[in-house]
């Protein structure tokens, strides 16, 4: 069986090629083809919601694909606005809903909204990505989480940046090999406990971030029971610090967070 590694390698070695590939894949040609030649038209939030397909391209762009049906909750958004910090996307936890509707602000620039580089090519630059990270979790979740924790990494400045993160905190917990019910810890005892785990600027550092991604590879493979033999040997080789097994110190730490950190 191939290793998560492998595939995450694969895939991430020659990133920009990568990406240039599925750019061109036929589906997600014809996408953006439709995407730039129509945004253009679109001069109105409700024009936004009636073109489907321009509408479900600039959710995915976003990351919020599962949402698309959900027309009526992304009016609201789109009318408030986002320069009210009371406003219905600023008060959402996921930022992704504050992003896009920064993206498409309608209520500041109105029909001229469309026009803006904005909406152009870093939305189709943000969907080819999406389409390569959805692809690569429908044959391994984890090469799709590790390529989600590279794309997001350098907004990682600290603890809560990855606890307010699902996807985030399970590559680090992962990485990390903690058990899952240390996710039910105190959340100020979980970012305490990162900061002393974990230096936050190596996430900037190209190299430490390989290093800490072939690392989450390889402890999910050891943890789903997938060929664990040969990613324990590619993990050790990894260098210092790349242990699979948990220090008698940090299952301390654990034990304390979940006895007395609730």
């Amino acid at each position: 069986m191939i290793t998560t590694l492998f595939q995450y390698q694969m895939v991430s070695r020659d990133l920009n090629r990568t990406l240039e590939t599925t750019a061109k894949d036929p589906q997600v040609k014809r996408e953006t083809e439709y995407y730039l030649k129509n945004i253009g038209n679109i001069k109105t939030i409700d024009d936004l919601l009636k073109d489907t397909r321009i509408f479900k391209y600039a959710m995915k762009a976003f990351g919020l694909e599962d949402m698309d049906y959900a027309k009526a909750f992304m009016k609201k958004a789109l009318k408030e606005g986002v320069d009210d910090s009371r406003s219905f996307a600023n008060k959402l936890s996921d930022k992704r809903y504050a992003q896009f509707v920064t993206a498409f602000d309608f209520k500041v620039y109105e029909e001229l909204t469309t026009t803006r580089p904005e909406v152009k090519q870093p939305v189709v630059d943000a969907y080819v990505r999406q389409t390569l990270e959805v692809n690569s979790g429908n044959q391994n979740e984890a090469v799709r989480l590790a390529l989600y924790f590279n794309r997001k990494s350098s907004s990682i400045k600290g603890p809560f940046d990855i606890l307010s993160d699902r996807a985030l905190t399970k590559v680090v917990y992962t990485s990390l090999g903690l058990p899952e019910n240390f996710a039910m810890a105190n959340i100020d005892k979980q970012a305490d406990f990162l900061k002393q785990r974990l230096n936050f600027d190596d996430f900037k550092d190209p190299a430490k971030l390989d290093t800490f991604l072939r690392r989450f590879a390889t402890m999910w493979d050891f943890q789903n029971g997938t060929p664990a033999t040969s990613s324990i040997a590619t993990l050790i080789m990894a260098g210092p610090g790349a242990s699979a097994s948990i220090s008698e110190g940090l299952l301390s730490q654990i034990q304390s967070l979940r006895l007395g950190g609730r």
